[in-house]
């Protein structure tokens, strides 16, 4: 039995490093946004950072689970951590900025499974959704001032400042405004690290690897097809699968509208691309006091209001207007995803625990960033302006929802008895 201040004292430290090392993922993001832009890179390839982050989470999903529960969490937390360090050296030593950061986003993929399970080792079962939410609501207050802090960091306001710094003795060759922020976002993951370091090590028992890969994809690839061939859990792992593929690619989607509407640099553009997640997390908290588990699929009709507004984005040439029109996008991503969610995750848990659940919502999202990032970045290969893109891009998604919905409403029909049984059984779990 864990003692009650060692589990305060551990909860704290996690809740620490999970800031940190979150900080340093969206201000490097920033970062090689203005890095691309610094070196004239081709305008497809600032889109294409989202999706290079989620590679490693889409090929090493039925991987990073198991490894996560086979040494200490907090020494994966450390291992993740030191790859993201290796990510930031790779960009600073001059290696292509969507390679680097694709190593960024294998550190993060096999930090994912360790930060949500050691809370399961950690905290009393009482205890796991008030600390599932700290969590929640750490890494979106994180991301907020990660986009703002990468902003600044290349902005005109600090990047002298930070180039002004002078080592003794020793030579840094640091002379770019990209390359000062990322060293100092460096040192950023390498707190988080030390943090990682102090993480107590928990009574749960650790679970060797098995040896046998194609066993471990196996039985992933069962999960999923489980969840997919459940009727209402394949319905919310497409609305989920959608909606964090376009949230997961909106932020980028806003440097490039800002870029082309505005005229807007990096540093401003990192406001508006703030102000969405504000909107989002509005919107999770009006959808957490307003919608029941069992009502979740009522809210389908709104995922086509989603694309539609993407869309309306092309018709904004003020800030004044953008920034609440950016909070009323953001917000309706978040009012769907909360909900949607929360019933995945109760289909998920159901039919194969939580565990695999979740690794396999990770995979389906995960891979839906990086595919509608692809579809985004080509569109901007083949030559389309930014705004054409980005209604290409909406209509995509508005069509996609459009036929999610109308799915659900041909199984509402076809499976009357399995649904209603499937919703009263939400119903009977307590309705939030």
């Amino acid at each position: 039995m864990i003692a009650r201040d060692t589990v305060k004292k551990g909860f704290s430290i996690i809740m620490s490093a999970q800031f940190f090392s979150s900080l340093a993922d969206n201000a490097l993001l920033v970062a090689a946004v203005e890095l691309l832009r610094a070196s004239h890179a081709p305008s497809w390839q600032t889109p294409a950072l989202a999706p290079m982050f989620a590679l490693f989470y889409v090929v090493l999903a039925p991987f990073v689970g198991t490894f996560a529960d086979s040494i200490p969490k907090g020494r994966v937390m450390f291992i993740s951590n030191g790859i993201k360090i290796v990510g930031c050296l790779m960009m600073l030593l001059g290696v292509h900025p969507l390679l680097a950061y694709a190593v960024v986003g294998l550190g993060a993929a096999t930090y994912s499974p360790a930060k949500y399970g050691i809370l399961t080792e950690l905290l009393p079962p009482s205890q796991l959704v008030k600390g599932n939410g700290w969590i929640e609501g750490l890494t979106v207050g994180s991301i907020i001032l990660g986009i703002l802090l990468g902003g600044q960091l290349v902005g005109p306001g600090l990047s002298p400042l930070l180039l002004g710094i002078d080592l003794p003795f020793i030579d840094t060759g640091i002379t770019t405004a990209p390359a000062a922020a990322i060293s100092l976002i460096a040192v950023i993951y390498v707190v988080a690290a030390v943090f990682n370091l102090y993480i107590p090590r928990t009574e749960a028992p650790l679970i060797p690897m098995q040896g046998n890969l194609l066993a471990m994809v196996s039985d992933f690839s069962v999960c999923n097809a489980r969840l997919w061939a459940d009727k209402l859990g394949q319905i919310t792992l497409a609305t989920t699968t959608l909606l964090w593929g376009i949230f997961g690619n909106l932020r980028l989607i806003v440097f490039a509208w800002a870029a082309a509407a505005l005229g807007y640099g990096t540093t401003q553009a990192s406001n508006l691309a703030g102000v969405v997640i504000i909107g989002s997390v509005i919107g999770a908290v009006a959808a957490s006091v307003l919608m029941k588990l069992d009502r979740a699929t009522s809210v389908l009709t709104l995922g086509i209001g989603v694309g539609i507004l993407m869309i309306g984005l092309n018709l904004i040439g003020s800030a004044w207007v953008a920034a609440p029109f950016l909070i009323v996008l953001g917000a309706l991503c978040g009012f769907l995803i909360v909900p949607m969610n929360a019933l995945l995750q109760h289909r998920g848990h159901n039919l194969m625990g939580a565990g695999r659940s979740i690794a396999v919502q990770n995979f389906n999202e995960q891979a839906c960033i990086l595919g509608l990032g692809a579809f985004y970045a080509g569109l901007t290969r083949v030559g389309l302006s930014a705004f054409v893109a980005i209604a290409v891009f909406g209509l995509l998604v508005a069509v996609s929802m459009a036929l999610i919905r109308r799915w659900h409403q041909r199984n509402t029909v076809l499976h009357r008895d399995e649904l209603e049984r499937l919703l009263a059984i939400a119903r009977s779990d307590g309705g939030h």
